[in-house]
C-alpha cells in the first residue's frame, strides 16, 4: 500500500473574497459510498490534479466534496434570475457548491464545482441531490460540444454517492464535478442589483472584467465595455449552437455565462429532422426555448444584464438607458455576422450566400431532413456525388435546382469536413447509454464518447452513432430537467 502523502490541491476563493454577499459557506453532504463512474484524465493534468489520486478514496472524496483541501473554503452562490420569463429574486445554488478556483495549463484559473452534493439553503423545495443519468448527460454532452469547439464548461467526473435518490422512481444518486471559466451568470447581477447595493455590483462587475474580460479595465467605459462584451460573446456563443442543431433547453437568465460558455446541461438535445420550431424540454409548454427561438432569447437575457448594470454605466439614468440600449442593438448584427460565417463555412463557400441558404433552410424544413446527416451528405456532393443529398429529400426536383445552383459556387469538400460533424450525442444514443449506466453497465456511455470526442472524422465502425434516430423515437422524444 503506498503511504505517499496526499497532494496539495491549491483551491483558491477569489469569487468568495470579491462578494462574499453573494457566496455561502457551506458543506456537501457525506456520500455514504462513492464509486467513480468516469473520469476525465486529461482535464484532471491540465488542472494539475493526478488522475491516479483522483481514483483513490481521498480523490473520490474530494470529488464529491466530503474532503476539503485546507484552505478551501466551499460556497454556494448567490443569484437570481428569471426562469421562463418569470422572475426569482434568489434562486443561488440550491444542489451545488464551488469548491474553488484551480490554476489550469493555459494560465487562466477554473472554477471546481460540484452539483447534486445536497441541499443548501437555496434548495427551496428541493432535495439538493442528483441521479446518475443527468449527471452523465452533462459529461457526454459538454465533452461532445467541447469536441465541437463550442465554449463550454466542462465535466471533470461523476461519481455514484450511494444515495438514493427519489424521482419518478427510486434512482442512484451521483455527483457530477464541474470546470468552468467561472460560474459568473446574468443571474448574478440580477441578485446584486436588487440589494441597491451599487458597491456590490461594482466589485461583481470589477471581478467579471478582471476574470474574463480584462480589456474592458482600461476602456474610456469599463461597464459598459464589459456588457459590450458578454454581448459579443454570448452573440458567438448562440450562433455556434445554432450551427450544429444544439438545443439548450433552459435558457433562463441564471443559466446565461458572463464567460459566454454554455452551462447547465438539462434537458438538452440536439436537433433531429430541421424545424426551427423544435422543443424537446418537458417543462417548456409554450415553447419559449425553441431551437429557433434562441438568438432572441439571448437577447431578451441580455436585456437583463444591461438593466442590472444600468447604475454603473453612467450618474444619468437616461444616459446609460441610451448606452445600454445601443450596445444591446449590436447582439443582432454580430449573431448574424457569425451564423452567415458560419453558414459559408458548413457549404464550403467563400462568398456571401443568403438567397442560397435561405433557400435551403426552406427545403430542409418542407422535407423533415435530418440536420447533422444532411451536412455531411452534401460534402459528398461537392466530390462529385450527389445521391447521399437526394436520398434524404421527397422533393427531387426542388433539391436537384438547389444543388446546381450550390454547386456553381465552387464548394470545398475538405473545409466542409473541418467544420460539419459525423458524430454529435444522438439524443436516443445518450439515452440508451444513461439508461445502461443507470443499470450499471458504462459499455454503452464510454462507447458514445469515444464518438463524440472526434466528431469529424469518420470511423469505420461507427456507422450507428452517425444514423439518425428511428422517427418514432424523435417524433415522441422528450428531456427533463433532473430535479
Amino acid at each position: 500500500m503506498s503511504t505517499a502523502p496526499a497532494p496539495v490541491v491549491p483551491l483558491t476563493h477569489h469569487f468568495a473574497e470579491a462578494v462574499p454577499e453573494l457566496a455561502l459557506p457551506w458543506r456537501a453532504d457525506e456520500a455514504p459510498d462513492p464509486r467513480l463512474l468516469v473520469l476525465n484524465e486529461p482535464l484532471a493534468a491540465d488542472l494539475g490534479l493526478a488522475p491516479e489520486w483522483l481514483r483513490t478514496p481521498d480523490g473520490l472524496r474530494l470529488l464529491v466534496g466530503n474532503h476539503v483541501p485546507e484552505g478551501a473554503t466551499p460556497v454556494a452562490q448567490a443569484y437570481a434570475g428569471h426562469q421562463f420569463g418569470n422572475y426569482s429574486p434568489r434562486l443561488g445554488d440550491g444542489r451545488a457548491l464551488l469548491l474553488g478556483e484551480l490554476p489550469h495549463a493555459d494560465g487562466r484559473p477554473r472554477d471546481l464545482h460540484l452539483k447534486g452534493s445536497g441541499r443548501t439553503p437555496f434548495a427551496r423545495g428541493g432535495d439538493g441531490l442528483a441521479a446518475v443519468g443527468p449527471m452523465l448527460r452533462e459529461y457526454v454532452v459538454s465533452e461532445a460540444m467541447h469536441a465541437l469547439g463550442i465554449p463550454t464548461t466542462r465535466s471533470l467526473a461523476v461519481v455514484a454517492t450511494g444515495t438514493p435518490v427519489h424521482r419518478e422512481t427510486v434512482l442512484p444518486g451521483a455527483v457530477l464535478a464541474r470546470v468552468a471559466s467561472s460560474h459568473l451568470r446574468v443571474g448574478g447581477f440580477q441578485y446584486a442589483r436588487a440589494t441597491d447595493d451599487v458597491d456590490l455590483l461594482r466589485r461583481l462587475a470589477d471581478h467579471a472584467i478582471a476574470r474574463h474580460h480584462p480589456a474592458a479595465a482600461t476602456a474610456e467605459r469599463p461597464y459598459l465595455a464589459l456588457f459590450e462584451a458578454v454581448v459579443a460573446a454570448q452573440a458567438s456563443l448562440v450562433a455556434r449552437w445554432m450551427l450544429v442543431g444544439f438545443i439548450h433547453g433552459v435558457m433562463n437568465t441564471d443559466n446565461t455565462t458572463i464567460s459566454g460558455e454554455t452551462i447547465d446541461y438539462g434537458p438538452c438535445a440536439f436537433l433531429e429532422a430541421f424545424d426551427p420550431a423544435t422543443v424537446y424540454s418537458s417543462i417548456d409548454h409554450g415553447g419559449r426555448y425553441a431551437y429557433g427561438n434562441q438568438p432572441a432569447v439571448a437577447q431578451w437575457n441580455l436585456a437583463r444584464l444591461a438593466e442590472a448594470l444600468l447604475p454603473l454605466l453612467a450618474d444619468d439614468q437616461d444616459e446609460a438607458i441610451a448606452l445600454a440600449v445601443e450596445a444591446l442593438t449590436a447582439f443582432r448584427a454580430e449573431y448574424d455576422a457569425a451564423w452567415s460565417t458560419g453558414m459559408r463555412a458548413k457549404l464550403g463557400l467563400s462568398a456571401d450566400a443568403g438567397p442560397l441558404v435561405d433557400d435551403l433552410l426552406v427545403l430542409l424544413q418542407g422535407d423533415h431532413v435530418d440536420h447533422t446527416s444532411f451536412y455531411r451528405a452534401l460534402s459528398h456532393a461537392a466530390r462529385g456525388d450527389d445521391e447521399p443529398v437526394r436520398g434524404l429529400f421527397l422533393d427531387l426536383a426542388a433539391v436537384d435546382a438547389w444543388l446546381a445552383r450550390w454547386h456553381g459556387l465552387g464548394p470545398d469538400a475538405d473545409a466542409m469536413d473541418r467544420v460539419n460533424p459525423v458524430y454529435i450525442p444522438r439524443n436516443h444514443l445518450v439515452e440508451e447509454a444513461l439508461a445502461a449506466a443507470t443499470d450499471g453497465d458504462l459499455g454503452p456511455l464510454d462507447r458514445l464518447l469515444d464518438a463524440v470526442r472526434s466528431p469529424f472524422v469518420e470511423r469505420p465502425g461507427l456507422e450507428r452513432f452517425a444514423t439518425p434516430a428511428p422517427r418514432d423515437f424523435a417524433d415522441a422524444y422528450r428531456t427533463f430537467c433532473g430535479t
